[in-house]
């Protein structure tokens, strides 16, 4: 297959794009600047040029393809709305470029936050919690299916983690250990996390654009739920600074994700494409020490 993979030189697209090609697969990569198109040409892929404002290369790049793996996402949270906003803009468009081929597009989302139970490939995020405002472009890349297009969601848990990870939620966590010298959580630190190795969530990205039914809701976990005090113990432990119970403000707009329970399985998926987890969980991959050099 020929696959468009906007994203191509992110944390995730870092893994996507070597994982397609060592399946065989041709790579165009979408690069924004003069940096990422040198990374994602060293990668192997095709490059080209654009970001996620640019419709026109966007259609132009699925039209061009046999499938689209769309990861690129502005995260701004001083005005999520808007970053929402493109990532809409941008599902349509693709969408609309393949609309009636059968081709697959395949978007990142989040895995449900519904604190207490354990999310499923079928529940939705409870209102107002971290990933809520991504539902509706979700359910606009699964409503594709019945325009012919072979969608699909890859629900991300809140953290995909692995070396070489500098700006993900469990970066900003140890640099807020550094920084404040205590490594912190929120309340009692019983909130849990859903986790998953970069490298396994690279295998079911390929998996889904290869054969994912058209309509499936996905979920990449590993790790059901972490406690985030066992998160926060083992950052303290690598810093040698004490682990202790932080106002959620302090972490600012992390503090709100901090503080909610957010479980969430792959069972389902498991179940539909036979993906398994096999790279290190978060914990064990924590105490490997890469986050801390």
């Amino acid at each position: 297959m020929r696959v468009f993979v906007t994203g191509a030189s992110g944390w995730i697209g870092s893994a996507v794009v070597p994982e397609l090609i060592g399946a065989g697969h041709q790579v165009i990569g979408l690069a924004r600047s003069g940096q990422s198109a040198e990374a994602v040409a060293a990668a192997g892929a095709e490059v080209l040029r654009g970001d996620l404002a640019d419709l026109d290369t966007l259609r132009a790049g699925a039209a061009g393809s046999d499938g689209v793996i769309h990861l690129a996402f502005i995260h701004d949270f001083t005005d999520f709305a808007a970053s929402v906003g493109a990532d809409r803009r941008a599902i349509e468009t693709m969408g609309a470029a393949l609309e009636g081929s059968g081709k697959p597009l395949v978007i990142a989302s989040g895995t449900a936050a519904v604190p207490g139970h354990v999310a499923s490939e079928r529940d939705e995020s409870a209102s107002g919690s971290p990933v809520a405002a991504r539902l509706a472009n979700a359910h606009a890349t699964i409503d594709l299916a019945a325009r012919g297009v072979r969608s699909s969601v890859v629900g991300l848990p809140r953290t995909v983690h692995g070396d070489g990870d500098r700006h993900g939620f469990i970066a900003r966590l140890v640099g807020f250990a550094r920084d404040k010298g205590v490594s912190g959580y929120v309340g009692d630190g019983s909130s849990r996390w859903p986790a998953v190795h970069v490298l396994d969530a690279a295998h079911l990205f390929r998996l889904a654009v290869e054969r994912a039914p058209a309509g499936s809701r996905l979920h990449a976990v590993g790790d059901e739920g972490v406690p985030i005090r066992d998160i926060a113990a083992v950052i303290g432990r690598h810093l040698n600074v004490p682990t202790a119970s932080v106002p959620a403000e302090d972490f600012g707009w992390l503090g709100q994700i901090l503080a909610i329970d957010q479980p969430a399985s792959a069972e389902l998926t498991r179940e539909l494409l036979g993906w398994r987890p096999v790279q290190p969980g978060l914990i064990e991959d924590l105490d490997k020490g890469h986050y801390f050099g």
